[in-house]
């Protein structure tokens, strides 16, 4: 678990720091010169350091001061005169050294730059000097946050110098994590310099965050854990299949689906390894009475409602919801056909796992960690709002954020696997905000094994889960 804080946190924890920040400069600049040396800054290699007149240039005029010495041509482009005490200490150290110091709209050869005019300082626009570095195709690091990128919304300005990496220092910035960020910043590296730790924005989930129970020695199907996946309708029927393939794979013991009658014989042949049951009399659940699912799905830990469900389903999900003491995950068709309302009438755990637009119908209000903070502490339930970052809430607490996993997770399907996945983690006994985590983290964890073999589909990644079921993966 990592905190990743704002900007305006950032700047407080240094502000509050009783400590010399001296040592921690030198830190930060040698975890930045680390880095260009993994990128093959060395003997001969022309580095420039753009520094601007804060403590995040001081942080590049140590880097530059350390490049040197590894025998680097380094030349540090400069905004202007350092202005803190500690930046400006940081660039006399490299004048008396014999660095180079030139204006910041040099026109200079370079096979490495480093970023460190603003950091997490960034404020208004790019001074034309430093936006002409953003179109140069050279290996860029970003110091802290790449200059020109807010460091909390994750805005970035017009000419802001993409980096291929960005050391983040003492703590990850939300600002990486949205809008911009992910493409603007390139890979992360956290940079520890020894500052006591800043109150998160955002916890940033681990492996050793996402637990996955055991199964005891004498576990049988039922007791490892039963999940009940009510959906499927015409046309859409592979939806509750790829749902009740997950749970399955996931580590659930006993697993059915729950669909429609007209589909029920074609899936019960088609998949033998999932109960099949069909209700109603038709092709949707349109007419299906609630009263009836409840009946069959009591003898299951957990009901995953929604996926494949079809439209006109309203009635049917509210009454379901109400009626059934399990916990549900409530997905796709099953979410858009609740209120705020209904969820905050179930006094059972409630997972609800919006993508950005099924966020905005249930609020009306844009996706983010404050609002879904706001929706969880609305209704209780534990909010999952889907993107390229995975946010999870869970009453007041910071949410937490997902990050394994990338673009490949874009595909038709993948969410009903995830949806599958978070129901056989409540099966097996884990709370709500524990198993909603966990099962994002290693939902992108599979989905990133699969992109390394071939296209991601969503039956590829239902597939995939089964390794990561349990703490020892499988081959």
């Amino acid at each position: 678990m990592e905190h990743v804080v704002t900007s305006e946190q950032s700047r407080r924890q240094d502000a509050d720091y009783s400590g010399d920040l001296g040592p921690i400069m030198d830190r930060a600049g040698f975890a930045v010169a680390r880095e260009a040396a993994a990128m093959g800054a060395g003997y001969g290699t022309r580095v420039v350091v753009l520094a601007g007149v804060g403590n995040n240039g001081g942080d590049g005029y140590v880097a530059a001061r350390h490049l040197a010495r590894r025998g680097a041509l380094v030349t540090v482009a400069a905004l202007g005169a350092a202005r803190t005490g500690l930046a400006a200490a940081a660039e006399a150290q490299w004048r008396r050294s014999g660095g180079r110091v030139v204006a910041i709209d040099a026109a200079l050869p370079a096979d490495l730059i480093i970023d460190a005019v603003f950091g997490v300082g960034f404020r208004g626009e790019l001074p034309p000097g430093v936006a002409a570095w953003g179109g140069r195709n050279v290996p860029t690091i970003a110091v802290d946050v790449a200059s020109g990128l807010d460091g909390t919304t994750g805005q970035a300005a017009p000419g802001t110098p993409v980096a291929d990496r960005t050391v983040a220092l003492s703590h990850y910035k939300t600002g990486h994590f949205f809008a911009d960020g992910p493409e603007v910043s390139g890979s992360l590296t956290l940079a520890g310099l020894g500052l006591p730790a800043a109150e998160p924005t955002l916890l940033l989930c681990e492996a050793a965050d996402a637990p996955r129970p055991k199964r005891s020695s004498d576990a049988h199907k039922w007791s490892a854990g039963s999940v009940a996946v009510v959906g499927g309708s015409s046309g859409m029927a592979g939806a509750a299949v790829l749902a009740a393939k997950a749970a399955l794979r996931f580590g659930a013991g006993a697993v059915a689906t729950f669909v429609p009658a007209e589909l029920a014989v074609e899936l019960d042949a088609a998949h033998p390894e999932i109960m099949t049951h069909g209700v109603g009399d038709g092709a949707s659940f349109a007419s299906v009475d609630s009263r009836q699912v409840a009946g069959l799905t009591e003898r299951f830990d957990t009901l995953v409602i929604g996926p494949g469900l079809g439209g006109e389903v309203a009635g049917f999900v509210s009454q379901l919801l109400a009626a059934v003491p399990q916990p549900v995950v409530l997905d796709a068709d099953g979410l858009n056909a609740v209120t705020a309302d209904n969820l905050a009438a179930r006094s059972a755990e409630t997972v609800i796992t919006p993508h950005a637009g099924e966020f905005r119908r249930l609020t009306g209000e844009p996706a983010g960690y404050d609002a879904a903070t706001d929706l969880a502490v609305a209704t209780g339930a534990t909010v999952l709002v889907k993107g390229p970052a995975t946010v999870i809430a869970h009453g007041g607490a910071p949410p937490w954020l997902v990050t394994a996993g990338g673009p490949e997770l874009a595909t038709v399907g993948t969410g009903d696997v995830l949806a599958g996945m978070i129901g056989a983690l409540l099966a097996r006994g884990l709370d709500a905000a524990t198993a909603t985590r966990s099962a994002a983290f290693w939902h992108g964890e599979a989905g990133a094994a699969v992109a390394a073999a071939s296209s991601v589909t969503a039956e590829l990644l239902a597939e995939e889960v089964r390794r990561f079921a349990f703490e020892t993966v499988v081959g």
